[in-house]
C-alpha cells in the first residue's frame, strides 16, 4: 500500500509506556526486580506483536488474492453477456485494461483499507487513553494536530484522485493501441506504418508518464508539508513537557513515553487519513468496474423455451431496425419474408441493403425497434439461449477460430461429439481432404485466430462447426467466398440435400443464388421483390439489374 508506514498492532501501545518505565527506574536507585520484570513485559509484548502481526498479514494476503481472481471472474463473465452494441462502444483494449488492472486496484484497495482503518482506529483511540492517564494536558495540545493534517490530506485527496483517473485511462489508452496494433499486424506491414505506429504508442507512454510524474511531484510536496506540521507539533510538545517536568507535573520517563506515543499517534491519524484518500482514489477503478458488473444488457438471453421438436420456419414480420450507436439510420423498414423448412432462401441485394442486419436479428444479436422476428411463431428472444444458437447455426465471411487443434474448433462449444460425427461435419463441408493433409489430422494446431490456415480452409472449418450441431436452420452469410467453385459446388450439394433444414444463403456469387429455391431481394432497407431466379429475371426489376452488373463485373 503506497502511503504512510503503517502503524502496526494494539499490543504496541504498551512499548512506549514500558520505555518510560524502564527511564524512571535507571534515573532513581536501581531496582533489579522492577528492571527485570519491566524487560520481560516489553520483550512479551513485542514478541506478540510481532506473531499476530505475522498472521494477519498473511491472512490478508491470501484474502486480496482471492478477492482480485474472483472479481475478475465476475467481470469476465459479466462482459461476455453483454449485447453486441456494448462491444461496438467500449474498445477491446479498455476492456482488457479494466480487467487486469482496475480489479486489482479495487479488490486490494477493500481489504487492505478496512485492514488498516480498523486496527489504525483501536490503536489509536489506545494511544490517546495512555496519553491522557500520563498527561491530560500534552494529550489535548497533541489533538490540535488532527484538523491540521486533515485539512492537509483532503486538499491532497482531491488531486489525486483526479490524477489516478486520468493515469487508468491513460493506460487503458495505451493497452488499446497495442491491441489494435498487433490485431491488425499484417496491415501494418503491407502499409510500412511501423514507425508511425511505434509512434503513437510512444506517444501514449509519454502521457502516462507525464501524469505519473505530476502525481509523484504532488506527493513530494505533500510528504514536505506533513512532515514539517509534524516535526512542529513535536518541538511544541517537548517545550510545554519540559515546563511541566519543571513544575513537577511529570517525570523524564513519562515525557518520552509522551513523545513516543505522539510519534504513535500521528502516524495513525495520518494513516487513517490517508486510508480515507486512498479509499476515493480508487472510486475511479472501482466505479468502472462496478458499472460493468451491473450493467444489464439491452438484448436479454434468458428465454426458456426449448422444445424438443423444432420444424424450423422463421418468419420475419414487419421488422424496422437501427443499430443503438446509429440510433438516427434505419437500416430495416417494415421487412417481411419468411424461410420454410426443406428450403434454399438467398437474400441478396446491394452492400448497405440490409442483409447482415437481418442475420443479426435472426441470431438475436438485436432487438427490433419494431415487428419480430419468429422462429415456429415464437419470438427468438423466447427460446434458451444456447439451444437457440444450436438450433439456428452461424457462418460468416470472416470466421475466427480460437487457438487449439481442428478437433476442437470443429466441437466447439459442444461436449461428448463422437469421432465419426467430427468427421462428417468436416466432410460435409469438404474439409476433410486438407485436414488429413495437415501433420497430426485433426489434432493439427490452427494457431491464434487460425493464423496458420488459409482463409478458405477456415471458412470450411467454421461450416463443419456449424453442421456438426445438425441445425435446423442454417445460415451462410458469404460464407463460400474465399472457396474454389469444386469446393463451393460440393458444400452447395450437400446444403441443398440437407432433407428438411431450412437454409438462409447472402452470397455475391450467382451459382448458390441462382439454384435457391426463393430469392428474397432488398433494397435501401425494404423487401422489393421476391419469387425464383428464373421469375425474378422475367420481371427485369431490381433482382435483373443485380444480376446483369454482377456479369458486368
Amino acid at each position: 500500500m503506497e502511503g504512510p508506514s503503517r502503524p502496526r498492532l494494539k499490543g504496541e501501545t504498551f512499548l512506549p509506556y514500558y520505555t518510560g518505565r524502564l527511564i524512571d527506574i535507571l534515573g532513581t536507585k536501581y531496582d533489579a526486580e522492577a528492571f527485570s520484570t519491566a524487560i520481560f513485559l516489553l520483550c512479551l509484548v513485542s514478541f506478540g506483536s510481532s506473531a499476530f502481526a505475522s498472521c494477519r498479514g498473511g491472512l490478508f494476503t491470501i484474502t486480496i488474492s482471492r478477492m482480485v481472481i474472483r472479481t475478475r471472474n465476475l467481470l469476465f463473465s459479466s462482459l461476455v453477456r453483454q449485447d453486441l452494441a456494448f462491444f461496438q462502444e467500449v474498445k477491446t483494449g479498455a476492456l482488457a485494461s479494466r480487467l487486469s488492472k482496475d480489479t486489482t486496484m479495487m479488490s486490494r484497495s477493500v481489504p487492505l483499507n478496512t485492514n488498516v482503518f480498523l486496527r489504525t482506529l483501536i490503536k489509536a483511540v489506545g494511544l490517546l487513553i495512555f496519553m491522557i492517564g500520563l498527561s491530560w494536558r500534552l494529550a489535548l495540545l497533541m489533538l490540535i494536530e488532527i484538523p491540521l493534517m486533515m485539512a492537509v490530506q483532503n486538499v491532497y485527496n482531491v488531486r489525486r484522485q483526479a490524477l489516478l483517473k486520468a493515469i487508468q485511462d491513460s493506460v487503458a489508452c495505451s493497452a488499446e493501441v497495442v491491441h489494435e496494433v498487433i490485431s491488425s499486424v499484417e496491415t501494418v506491414r503491407s502499409f510500412a506504418t511501423e514507425e508511425k505506429e511505434s509512434q503513437r504508442y510512444e506517444a501514449s507512454l509519454e502521457d502516462t508518464c507525464r501524469l505519473k510524474n505530476q502525481r509523484d511531484l504532488e506527493r513530494i510536496v505533500y510528504l514536505l508539508v506533513v512532515r514539517v506540521l509534524r516535526l512542529s507539533m513535536k518541538l511544541i510538545l517537548l517545550y510545554c513537557g519540559y515546563q511541566q517536568i519543571r513544575t513537577g507535573l511529570m517525570t523524564e520517563g513519562n515525557l518520552v513515553s509522551l513523545i513516543l506515543y505522539q510519534t504513535n499517534v500521528g502516524r495513525c491519524i495520518q494513516a487513517l487519513i490517508y486510508t480515507y484518500g486512498d479509499a476515493l482514489s480508487n472510486v475511479g477503478a472501482a466505479e468502472k468496474v462496478f458499472e460493468y458488473l451491473d450493467r444489464e444488457p439491452s438484448v436479454r438471453t434468458d428465454g426458456t423455451l426449448s422444445p424438443k421438436s423444432l420444424p424450423g420456419r422463421v418468419s420475419f414480420r414487419n421488422v424496422s431496425f437501427c443499430y443503438p450507436c446509429r440510433p438516427e439510420i434505419q437500416v430495416l423498414k417494415n421487412v417481411s419474408f419468411e424461410l420454410r423448412p426443406g428450403e434454399v432462401t438467398a437474400l441478396v441485394g446491394l452492400n448497405g441493403s440490409g442483409k447482415s442486419s437481418c442475420v443479426a436479428l435472426l441470431e438475436h444479436f438485436y432487438e427490433p425497434q419494431s415487428g419480430e422476428v419468429l422462429l415456429d411463431g415464437v419470438p427468438v428472444g423466447k427460446y434458451e439461449h444456447k439451444y437457440l444458437h444450436r438450433q439456428v447455426a452461424l457462418v460468416g465471411q470472416e470466421p475466427v477460430l480460437f487457438s487449439g487443434s481442428i478437433r476442437e474448433n470443429i466441437t466447439y462449444g459442444l461436449q461428448g461429439c463422437r469421432e465419426e460425427d467430427v468427421s462428417r461435419a468436416a466432410k460435409e463441408a469438404d474439409a476433410l481432404g486438407f485436414i488429413r493433409e495437415l501433420e497430426g489430422g485433426f489434432d493439427a494446431e490452427v494457431g491464434e485466430k487460425g493464423g496458420q490456415l488459409s482463409m478458405g480452409q477456415k471458412q470450411r472449418l467454421a461450416i463443419a462447426r456449424a453442421l456438426i450441431r445438425n441445425p435446423k436452420v442454417l445460415v451462410l452469410d458469404e460464407a463460400t467466398s474465399a472457396l474454389d467453385p469444386e469446393s463451393e459446388t460440393a458444400i452447395q450439394w450437400s446444403v441443398q440435400n440437407s432433407g428438411i433444414r431450412t437454409v438462409l444463403v447472402i452470397a455475391h456469387r450467382m451459382q448458390m443464388v441462382e439454384n435457391a429455391d426463393k430469392i428474397v431481394v432488398l433494397e435501401g432497407g425494404e423487401v422489393v421483390e421476391e419469387g425464383t431466379h428464373m421469375e425474378l429475371m422475367g420481371q427485369r426489376g431490381p433482382y435483373y439489374r443485380l444480376v446483369e452488373r454482377n456479369q458486368a463485373e
